[in-house]
């Protein structure tokens, strides 16, 4: 009892200091938070501060499922409906190639078929942090957003797939989920289409669901309620909850764009409580001794160099638009999936699927990922602004 009393009072003593010196490190080392959390979150493991625990392992669970909630929060459906259809064929085509090159290098070098997945993996939450820096001005960025919320799309519905399969195998139960997911996304493009009919019609009801001024945080309430719900529905149907919180996301931000404020509201939260716990737990189960395992870390520089590579040839499709420059740009703001990598990690792990070191390796991988690819475009953007900067005094000087 003692000892877990003490379990208890060490994890909450050590995610209070990384939670709140975590955006010191990050703006001293000039790398994200999230990265910064997990390697905190390992180094704790490592000496022992942080460790198993029930209650730990919950809210970090919740933390990873609010994160895809959020992530669904920057996808608003109507932008991919009103997508250019030029720009869409060409999204495709990359998409396309993407899985095309990730299948020849998972055949050819007989790896495990879950690559098929795992290269091609996207996610917008490291793209919306660079968009938050660069701002919406620059186009390779802006395409990077659009391209990756349909990969987002399609990575969750494979990520639903996979934990199905390696949770069932090639059972009844596998094609029962898989009915379950097709019935959903029939019910959910169904149910998108019948609320924008309704507010359509009755403008107000939004106004009335989420006022613009409410001191009783309707908004907050409404959009958790919409959360949990389909929370609870993933999992009485058994289907990958990530993908639920995902598609609640989408709903708030869709029907109740009038609440600018909202998704910064609930980031605020997120982002400060739920969020860090999930990264330093994921932290903490990166056993830091397995970096001195060569395999490891052939295994990561492999799964690092195989994203970008992918992404890199594939996104040629766009170099009338974006130039070669652009398309170095977009291709390293591509490779970072950081959340869905440790996601589909994870879940590999926890099914036995992959060993321990090839887990180890996966985060690995993520870390190395957000980092370098983080670095390179700082660098590639500051040579742009001296160039910009240079070109401007020229022009000033031949007056």
């Amino acid at each position: 009892m003692h000892t877990n009393v003490v379990s208890e009072l060490s994890i909450l003593v050590t995610l209070a200091f990384i939670i709140f010196a975590s955006p010191y490190f990050s703006k001293i080392l000039r790398i994200p938070i999230a990265p910064i959390e997990i390697i905190l979150g390992a180094i704790a493991g490592y000496i022992g501060v942080i460790g198993e625990n029930e209650i730990f392992d919950l809210i970090s669970e919740v933390g990873f499922f609010f994160l895809m909630f959020l992530a669904g929060m920057e996808i608003d459906l109507r932008v991919l409906i009103n997508i250019d259809r030029k720009i869409l064929k060409l999204g495709c085509i990359y998409l396309g190639l993407v899985y095309l090159f990730a299948s020849i290098l998972t055949f050819s070098l007989n790896l495990s078929t879950l690559y098929i997945i795992i290269i091609p993996i996207m996610a917008v939450g490291m793209i919306f942090t660079l968009l938050k820096e660069y701002g919406k001005q620059e186009k390779w960025l802006n395409l990077s957003m659009l391209i990756s919320t349909i990969g987002e799309l399609i990575s969750i519905m494979l990520l639903t797939f996979a934990a199905a399969y390696l949770e069932f195998g090639a059972s009844i139960k596998l094609w029962l989920t898989i009915t379950y997911l097709v019935a959903f996304l029939a019910l959910s493009v169904l149910g998108f289409k019948l609320l924008n009919v309704i507010f359509w019609w009755y403008p107000s009801l939004k106004v009335v669901l989420m006022p613009h001024y409410d001191k009783d945080e309707k908004d907050i309430r409404l959009s958790i309620a919409v959360f949990f719900t389909m929370v609870a529905l993933m999992i009485y149907l058994n289907l990958e909850v990530a993908f639920g919180a995902f598609i609640a996301g989408m709903f708030i931000t869709t029907f109740f764009d009038h609440k600018k404020d909202l998704p910064h509201k609930l980031a605020s939260f997120g982002f400060g409580f739920l969020v860090p716990t999930f990264f330093v737990h994921i932290g903490s189960t990166f056993k830091l001794e397995n970096l001195a395992t060569a395999q490891v870390l052939k295994e990561a520089l492999f799964i690092f160099v195989a994203m970008l590579w992918c992404r890199l040839v594939a996104s040629l499709v766009f170099l009338n638009s974006l130039k070669l420059k652009g398309i170095v740009l977009y291709a390293l703001s591509q490779s970072m999936p950081l959340t869905l990598l440790i996601a589909i990690a994870t879940i590999a792990h926890k099914t036995g699927e992959i060993s321990e070191n090839s887990y180890t390796s996966f985060i690995l991988a993520s870390l190395m990922q957000a980092i370098i690819s983080m670095i390179a475009i700082k660098i590639f953007m500051s040579f742009k602004k001296i160039k910009g900067a240079n070109d401007a005094k020229h022009r000033y000087a031949n007056r």
